[in-house]
């Protein structure tokens, strides 16, 4: 079985300023992945040293599916050069604002081309949701399951983020287990109980919210993810939400 790795994603660090920064509260709390951003993979050679230097690998990535439409081979060069094995497209909320079957089937044939082309190079690519597509009204189909039948036959894969799929009030389980065979990631993160953390757009400390956690890494293992990464979208002490974050998640990890 392929190892299992606990990652942490850099967006949640990005109020600590300077990469390195962002790195050394990443080691500090104990992780040894780290989830970079497009951002940094156009430094490539700072990242390169930066995770040399504090011992951290990254073996998944963000990058927008617009750049990785104009200018894949920049960002391969730097998934060669950073050890970065795969991409995820975060779904283009800035930019798509058709809700309609036609977007998200154009949508999931874009992504299915990326697919095609990265695979060529020996980089896998995925999905990553947010909470659009997870919901339909009567008589019409969910927006990810429109995409993800346009992509079919394609290499794309999927990164769950279980707490959008909350946010939409969906169910993570059978969200999970509907896509298990294109499951290769899940973002782990959690949400505070109603009312709570408003100052941190309403996300806590893993372990920390109503998420049921012990029920769903083992879910999220159980149907494909093999590199779990931690998130908070706004942390109030970023290093903080690190550590407390690793401290309860490493229980669930297997020597």
């Amino acid at each position: 079985m392929t190892q299992l790795k606990l990652s942490l994603q850099l967006f949640s660090m990005r109020e600590l300023g300077h990469l390195d920064h962002q790195l050394h509260a990443a080691a500090s709390a104990g992780f040894h992945f780290v989830e970079p951003l497009e951002n940094h993979l156009l430094d490539k050679g700072a990242l390169a040293d930066g995770l040399r230097r504090y011992g951290l690998e990254a073996p998944t990535a963000h990058v927008s599916l617009e750049s990785l439409q104009v200018k894949p081979q920049e960002l391969i060069h730097a998934c060669d050069e950073c050890g970065i094995e795969t991409l995820f497209a975060p779904h283009p909320w800035r930019t798509f604002h058709a809700q309609g079957e036609l977007a998200w089937r154009k949508l999931g044939l874009d992504l299915g081309a990326v697919a095609e082309l990265l695979g060529g190079k020996g980089i896998g690519f995925g999905y990553h949701n947010k909470s659009a597509g997870l919901t339909a009204k009567p008589g019409a189909r969910c927006g990810i399951d429109v995409l993800f039948d346009a992509a079919r036959g394609s290499r794309l894969l999927w990164q769950a983020d279980i707490g959008w799929i909350h946010n939409a009030g969906a169910s993570p389980s059978e969200w999970l287990r509907r896509y298990q065979g294109l499951l290769a990631s899940a973002h782990v993160k959690d949400r505070a109980p109603e009312g709570a953390n408003v100052d941190q757009d309403g996300w806590s400390d893993v372990g920390a919210g109503v998420l049921i956690w012990p029920s769903l890494w083992r879910e999220a293992i159980r149907y494909g993810a093999r590199t779990l990464v931690v998130e908070h979208d706004n942390p109030k002490d970023p290093a903080d939400f690190a550590k407390r974050s690793f401290e309860y998640l490493s229980r669930f990890l297997v020597p």
